[in-house]
């Protein structure tokens, strides 16, 4: 915190996307704004150094806002991005706050035009009696200006807050989910949406679980995911009816009754799905573990991997300064061979599915100098303490990785420390 001011709260990252090139990656944050960084062209005098991000465009997404009705403010933080892929020179995404979905147009300017009839140079009218000649009016070059303008608001579709946006592979609609509704727009209609899915009881006070996240699949336009506070996951089928209540396939996995605790239930929320880029699996993360599964196999997952299982004997305090309630997030790389997820003490980790291998980074100012090679890090709990171990108990719960982006087909991560970015690639020889 600077000066302990609450404004510097808002550059806190909430969520990170590459686009479908990958040569373009966003950020949003607390304060409602979007930033995005152009990957620079190589160099021919330097080709070894494949092209840095640089900040390409910012813009304020949202501002805060006043329900009067419900007497709430609307939080101006974005919640997610999501890319469009590039149809014409100009780039689109949608951002989300709690309760309005914007699609952005970027595009660039590097011609102006000059010479106006009914202008002077300054843009004043001129007087009619003056102007005795006519001009063509010529393009002139100028420096390049890369703008941001807002083309959609969606708005006013949503009761409860919105947790994902998902664009479906038809390029045409997409989808907003929230607690416990999912709708369905068309990118060009901005006064009307369909409702999906609808898990909303007549009373509230049978309400059991609540939405979590969904997302379409990757080459399916009528088949999307959700998944649920109570650890499952439903995949369903749009042409099986318009209201999709009845999920056409259920993933959940009995619960290990010797692990059972007062905390199983919190912990077993999933927190984040995702197609993998095949649309033959999808990976889903708790709050102690990911998981992989087969679309072809609902009754338990083909592989489980451990994020920071020392933590399973510290949930009491993790409940009580709320971190138990944290939403990781995870990410494939571009051949679905590999996942990575975050962690706390700004570690992040990963695991290689065909070796089983699995390694924890640590995404800090200290240790990450510009191409310096990060160092595996590792936990230890009780006992002795090797000499480049850290100690379960001096983990800090205020530094953690909740959002990560992995380029679409490079082995190059994004990774939000708090209001930190940083950009790791595989090192080149």
């Amino acid at each position: 915190l600077q000066n302990g001011t609450p404004e510097a709260h808002t550059d806190i990252i909430s969520t990170v996307e590459f686009n479908p090139t990958g040569e373009l990656l966003a950020t949003g944050d607390k304060g409602g704004r979007v930033v995005v960084f152009q990957r620079e062209q190589e160099s021919k005098n330097q080709p070894h150094r494949r092209g840095e991000y640089n900040v390409y465009s910012t813009f304020q997404s949202h501002e805060p806002e006043f329900d009067y009705l419900k007497s709430l403010e609307i939080e101006e933080k974005i919640n997610k991005i999501r890319w469009l892929p590039q149809q014409n020179a100009a780039y689109f995404l949608l951002s989300t706050n709690d309760k309005t979905v914007k699609l952005w147009k970027i595009s660039e300017r590097d011609k102006r035009p000059e010479g106006y009839n009914l202008k002077d140079e300054e843009g004043r009218i001129r007087d009619p009696a003056t102007i005795t000649a006519l001009r063509v009016p010529v393009l002139q070059p100028m420096d390049l200006m890369v703008e941001a303008t807002p083309r959609r608001v969606f708005s006013n579709a949503h009761t409860y807050h919105i947790n994902s946006i998902s664009v479906s592979n038809d390029y045409e609609t997409y989808m907003s989910t929230d607690d416990l509704r999912i709708n369905l727009w068309n990118l060009e209609i901005t006064n009307q949406s369909f409702n999906i899915v609808d898990i909303k009881p007549a009373n509230m006070e049978e309400l059991t679980e609540v939405i979590t996240a969904a997302e379409f699949h990757p080459n399916q336009c009528n088949t999307f995911i959700y998944s649920s506070s109570k650890g499952s996951i439903r995949l369903c089928d749009m042409r099986a009816s318009a209201l999709c209540d009845n999920h056409s396939k259920f993933f959940e996995e009995p619960e290990d009754p010797s692990n059972r605790s007062f905390f199983s239930e919190i912990i077993s929320s999933i927190s984040d799905v995702k197609f993998s880029h095949s649309g033959r699996y999808l990976m889903t993360r708790d709050y102690l573990t990911v998981k992989v599964w087969d679309l072809n196999m609902e009754s338990k997952p083909l592989e489980t991997y451990q994020v920071h299982d020392y933590l399973r004997s510290k949930l009491c305090s993790l409940y009580e300064n709320d971190c138990i309630f944290d939403k990781f997030e995870c990410v494939w790389n571009g051949s679905d061979s590999v996942i990575m997820t975050g962690s706390y003490n700004n570690f992040f980790r990963m695991f290689d599915r065909n070796t089983k291998r699995d390694v924890t980074l640590e995404a800090s100012r200290e240790n990450s100098k510009p191409r310096a090679i990060l160092k595996p890090r590792k936990v230890c709990v009780g006992g002795k303490r090797r000499k480049d171990e850290i100690s379960v108990d001096s983990l800090d719960f205020s530094k953690k990785i909740l959002h990560t982006a992995w380029h679409p087909s490079e082995n190059i991560i994004a990774v939000a420390a708090t209001n930190n970015l940083y950009i790791f690639q595989d090192k080149v020889n």
